[in-house]
């Protein structure tokens, strides 16, 4: 049989629709705003290709109105939409003309399942597929009572049209306890963990050799992350460990300012912000501990992604993620948010280790994450979601891991 357009959806028929069953290939609309660079992105990325990989037809549809690039690395069976091609007329009708788009793609690929992620794209799916009887998982990729640039429309919005989700999936025990705050009404919640991607290599054995070494951090360049205020205290910590370097992997709107600091303080030699990695895997790898200084957070990749590979982790216990991922701190050094004393007394421990303490420390972590954010177990708990149960499932009261729903 020949593999659809690249650009087209395959119209079926209703009964063809609701054959799938279990065990069966589904047809998966995956709604996201964009491909760029993002942890949400990346998510998607695993997703898709792993559901493509199973059998399943995957439609990936980034909704942004700019339309964008892709950064991300697909299984060539994924189909990449992009919904901006499909909308057209004025730009003051174009939030219109966007419903109008997704409701038309909707019923030419005649989806068994529908995916969105991010509150924008969850509100505008929910909007416009309703009545069409699909059942729609919503995901939210950061913590529901900390959500930033959120307009006070979106909010109202959020609120108003999550009870029609078939389920809303949210990261983190912490974030479903919020997300009941911000939308009462939702009666169905899924705690889904970002899984582990695919084709992450082992844990390292032993940290790389001096005589230089590396603190890493990674991420965009926005307030939430914390970046200014990382290099200020690494600024404060340099003299009394001559040979560490910090090296910040992101892009970014504060990017250039950083850079600027970076230079005012004169330690050029000393702080890299070398951009957008396309290789993260291998340059935390190449580091010998990993910092995340984020004030928020939705389930942070960087952080999980360092401690499978063996790295020794410092992390602010920010809302949410950090607490869960490092087992209260037992895994990871946990400081309390914005105490930035504490940051530096962690960052100073962890940097005046010895090389086999820190390899010790990193292998513990990673041997914990690998366990509890296997890829398996997060595509499952995500078929879970799409069950008609009431009331939440996912990680149990005293476990971070997905289970199977009741």
């Amino acid at each position: 049989m020949s593999r659809p357009d690249a650009h087209e959806c395959v119209s079926r028929s209703g009964a063809d629709a609701r054959a799938a069953g279990p065990g069966r290939p589904r047809r998966i609309l995956f709604l996201v705003s964009s491909m760029h660079g993002g942890g949400a992105e990346r998510v998607a990325a695993t997703l898709a290709n792993a559901w493509a990989r199973r059998g399943d037809e995957v439609t990936l549809v980034c909704c942004y109105s700019g339309r964008g690039r892709c950064d991300q690395v697909l299984d060539p069976a994924v189909r990449l939409l992009w919904l901006a091609d499909r909308v057209r007329g004025p730009a003051w009708l174009r939030p219109v003309a966007k419903l109008a788009a997704l409701r038309r793609l909707a019923r030419e690929c005649r989806p068994d399942r529908v995916l969105s992620f991010l509150t924008n794209v969850n509100v505008t799916a929910l909007l416009a597929l309703r009545g069409l009887g699909l059942p729609i998982v919503v995901g939210e990729r950061t913590d529901p009572a900390h959500s930033v640039n959120l307009e006070p429309v979106l909010r109202r919005l959020r609120r108003w049209t999550y009870p029609w989700a078939r389920r809303v999936a949210v990261q983190t025990r912490r974030g479903a306890v919020h997300l009941l705050r911000v939308a009462p009404g939702v009666r169905r919640l899924a705690v889904i963990p970002n899984p582990l991607p695919d084709g992450l290599p082992a844990c390292r054995v032993r940290e790389p050799a001096g005589p230089r070494y590396t603190l890493a951090a990674l991420g965009r360049f926005n307030p939430v992350k914390q970046f200014d205020r990382l290099i200020e205290c690494f600024a404060a910590l340099a003299p009394q460990c001559p040979d560490w370097d910090l090296c910040i992997w992101g892009d970014g709107a504060q990017r250039d300012a950083c850079l600027r600091r970076v230079r005012e303080l004169g330690l050029e030699s000393r702080i890299r912000l070398p951009g957008f990695s396309r290789t993260p895997w291998e340059d935390l790898a190449a580091a010998h501990a990993f910092v995340l200084n984020s004030r928020v957070e939705g389930f942070p990749n960087a952080l999980l992604e360092a401690m499978a590979l063996g790295l020794p982790c410092v992390a602010t216990d920010c809302p949410s993620g950090p607490s869960e991922l490092t087992l209260g701190g037992r895994l990871a050094e946990l400081v309390p948010l914005d105490d930035e004393a504490a940051l530096g007394a962690a960052l100073l421990r962890v940097m005046r280790a010895a090389p086999a303490e820190r390899e010790a420390r990193g292998r513990a972590a990673a041997g914990s994450v690998r366990s509890r954010y296997g890829l398996d177990a997060v595509l499952r708990a995500w078929d879970d979601a799409w069950t008609e149960a009431d009331g939440t499932i996912g990680a149990a009261d005293g476990d971070d891991a997905p289970r199977p729903a009741p």
